[in-house]
């Protein structure tokens, strides 16, 4: 299959388009997948580490959550910082320091330097998603954005996908190998590669199509033709700054809808490894490989969901919908309680549908706000909805320490997702996507 199909009505803005993806797409791609790994493989890690340094469930929700502090602190001012330089110094800058920071988790031996370190995690990765996110908005018209921002955020999952077994497989060699545990092998075999490919990323990387050499020139013009065409079909906001994101309370309400999501995107991924070892499965390769089943239906719903929104250019319902089905898989979840079958069913729904979600509701965002605006709104969107990483680790951390089942927090995880879903879908109106004339034809024919 095609890295990127497309609906239109010119072949030859077709096959640039596909040239832009398959130069850009699959090494960000990478890039997201080692991002995202190095901040979810802590959930393996505590299988080992938390008797090592003496963590509570408590402590390690505090651990794992805290990331997200400096994310949020440091989000919007590397987002206005890449508009300034430019996304190939930001990406490899971000890459190559949380790469090594990643790595430097072998070296914690008590609680607080765990929590030190996971903060400055969250400091150097600040920026990553935003950035990429408009970053592809530079290359790719509107109409594109949900099948091009599903294949690339299919690193997500594709992430958990392959996270668990590599993970599971380092844990499991013989403890105390050259005076590391498996855990500090885990972070600094899963570390390193990010520094190596920031580094990559300066060399790689162009920032503008009319400074790529691998286009050529009337390449470059179609697709600046195209990209402006689009701009001027976007009424009422040419003048508006990127000042317009904070006084419009869209941006809120997509904030928080998107906080909720993150909630429950976060549940799963910090929790799944324990969630999997409460049903009897103890050995780290074999939850590595019972985590690869949620994560692997995981990307076909990604994929097909957000190329399904482009063609029928449809958002909200297609947000709503699988937010709803989320909220549906963890209370299966949370039914289940220690049943192996029924805890993997309710994992791959509530997994599956959390990431079908991603790609539409990013999607939604150049949609509401003027272009000069996207950069601090994907910015500071993202913010709010990564405190739902804090949030939510911490509370199934705590709830779980309380009561011994971690099955309890889930009902107000729950809760959250209907709320943000049904906020959006009633709140929010739908907008027409900033088509083009051309591309309203297209969408009338398509639906």
């Amino acid at each position: 299959m095609s890295i990127i199909t497309l609906v239109s009505t010119d072949p030859e803005c077709d096959k640039v388009y596909r040239k832009i993806a398959l130069r850009l797409i699959p090494f960000l791609f990478v890039c997201y997948v080692l991002a995202f790994l190095d901040r979810i493989n802590v959930g393996f890690a505590q299988l080992h580490m938390k008797q090592d340094i003496g963590l509570s469930d408590a402590a390690y929700g505090l651990g794992a959550g805290i990331l997200f502090v400096g994310y949020v602190l440091f989000e919007v001012p590397s987002n206005i910082y890449m508009q300034r330089v430019g996304a190939r110094k930001t990406i490899a800058r971000i890459m190559f320091f949380w790469g090594l920071t990643s790595a430097a988790m072998l070296l914690v031996k008590t609680p607080t330097q765990f929590y030190i370190l996971r903060f400055l995690l969250g400091v150097f990765e600040a920026g990553l998603l935003p950035g990429v996110l408009m970053y592809l908005t530079y290359w790719f018209p509107k109409r594109m954005h949900g099948r091009v921002i599903g294949r690339f955020m299919t690193a997500i999952v594709v992430a958990g996908l392959i996270g668990g077994p590599i993970s599971g497989a380092i844990l499991s060699h013989p403890p105390q190998l050259f005076g590391l545990a498996g855990w500090q092998w885990m972070f600094l075999l899963e570390g390193l590669p990010s520094s190596i490919l920031g580094v990559t990323t300066w060399f790689y990387l162009t920032d503008r199509p009319s400074q790529a050499a691998w286009l050529t020139d009337s390449e470059k013009q179609m697709v600046q033709a195209d990209l402006e065409e689009q701009e001027t079909s976007q009424i009422g906001h040419s003048s508006a700054g990127w000042h317009f994101a904070l006084k419009d309370v869209k941006t809120y309400i997509l904030a928080i809808c998107f906080f909720t999501v993150q909630c429950g995107g976060y549940a799963g991924l910090f929790w799944m490894p324990i969630i999997i070892r409460e049903t009897g499965v103890t050995s780290a390769v074999d939850i590595g490989i019972y985590s690869m089943i949620p994560y692997g239906i995981a990307i076909a719903a990604m994929l097909f969901w957000g190329t399904h929104s482009d063609r029928k250019l449809e958002r909200r319902w297609h947000f709503a919908s699988t937010v709803y089905m989320a909220a549906a898989g963890f209370a299966i979840l949370a039914m289940s309680r220690g049943h192996l079958a029924g805890s993997l069913l309710g994992l791959t729904i509530a997994t599956a549908a959390v990431s079908a979600s991603y790609p539409v509701f990013w999607s939604i965002v150049p949609a509401y706000l003027p272009p000069v605006a996207v950069g601090f709104g994907f910015a500071f969107i993202n913010s709010v909805g990564a405190m739902g990483g804090f949030f939510s680790p911490s509370l199934i951390g705590y709830i779980k320490n309380e009561s011994g089942n971690v099955t309890y927090a889930l009902y107000p995880i729950i809760a959250m997702l209907i709320a943000g879903a049904t906020m959006l879908l009633f709140v929010m109106r739908q907008q027409n996507q900033g088509l083009t004339p051309r591309e309203s034809a297209v969408r009338t024919r398509a639906v």
